[in-house]
């Protein structure tokens, strides 16, 4: 049996050496090389950029921290958000709480009918007003800064207002009790309205002239520093425009008639709107 070799031989050829060793040809590498003599001639090869890239798993990294730094944003927006609700609807519903007015006969609908007194017409502005809010007319006759004082503790708990409007100091004023106790008193007021929760509005009274320069100026004064000491608004005289008008007044010179509580009102009504928010 003939056994054939699987050796196939090159072809026999006949070649001759180059005239010109520049002129020779040489075959590109099979792989990589690295080169030793010319570094330079081998960079321009080679890309810049495939250097500055990061790898593969540097990449992975970057994109993890991005999208943890996006979700910790959107995080931080979504707390913000949520905390302002909670704090406009905390304030929308303190507003929502009764109005308190303490007082005395200036606002307690002193001989005339009580549905015209300037409370009962703030009650039913509120009552129409967004959001609707009670009013409880809390004045008595007479009543003074001790008195209002010694009753707030009970009524605060009772209603639990938002508001309390204090309209005292007339009849301190009238028995000439010294300015340092009202003011005391006026203080007291404020601050146990304040630590239940409520804000506070200051109505300021006028005496009448014969009452004397000094006092007439300190009791005015008096009104506007608490106002001022405990950043509270002030309407700086309740019975400003009716006072001095004899059609709006009572023959005692010292309440207005039933025609004069609308206005009374409108005194009231600038700043205590802002207060409460009504519209």
């Amino acid at each position: 049996m003939r056994v054939f070799a699987n050796v196939i031989a090159p072809r026999v050829g006949v070649s001759s050496p180059a005239s010109n060793p520049s002129s020779v040809v040489l075959p590109d590498p099979d792989a990589p090389t690295m080169a030793r003599l010319a570094p330079f001639g081998t960079s321009r090869f080679t890309s810049v950029r495939m250097s500055m890239r990061p790898s593969g798993p540097s990449t992975l990294l970057l994109t993890s921290a991005a999208l943890i730094s996006t979700s910790a944003s959107l995080l931080m927006r979504y707390c913000f958000l949520f905390v302002l609700l909670i704090f406009t609807a905390t304030f929308a519903r303190a507003d929502e709480r009764p109005v308190l007015v303490l007082g005395d006969s200036l606002s307690a609908a002193y001989h005339i009918d009580a549905d015209a007194g300037w409370v009962a017409l703030l009650a039913q502005r509120l009552k129409n007003s967004h959001p609707p809010i009670a009013v409880v007319n809390a004045s008595i006759s007479g009543e003074t800064t001790a008195g209002g004082l010694a009753r707030l503790p009970a009524l605060l708990t009772q209603h639990k207002p938002g508001t309390v409007v204090v309209e005292l100091g007339a009849n301190d004023g009238l028995r000439g009790l010294p300015l340092d106790q009202i003011r005391t008193n006026l203080d007291a007021i404020i601050k146990t309205s304040r630590d239940a929760g409520a804000k506070v509005v200051l109505l300021g009274i006028e005496l009448p002239v014969n009452y004397g320069t000094q006092y007439r100026a300190g009791l005015r004064d008096m009104y506007r520093d608490a106002a001022k000491e405990f950043n509270a608004p002030l309407v700086p005289f309740l019975l400003d425009g009716v006072a001095l008008d004899p059609k709006l007044m009572q023959d005692d010179g010292l309440h207005p008639l039933a025609t004069g509580e609308p206005k009374v009102l409108e005194n009231v009504w600038p700043t205590l709107q802002i207060v409460v928010g009504a519209k």
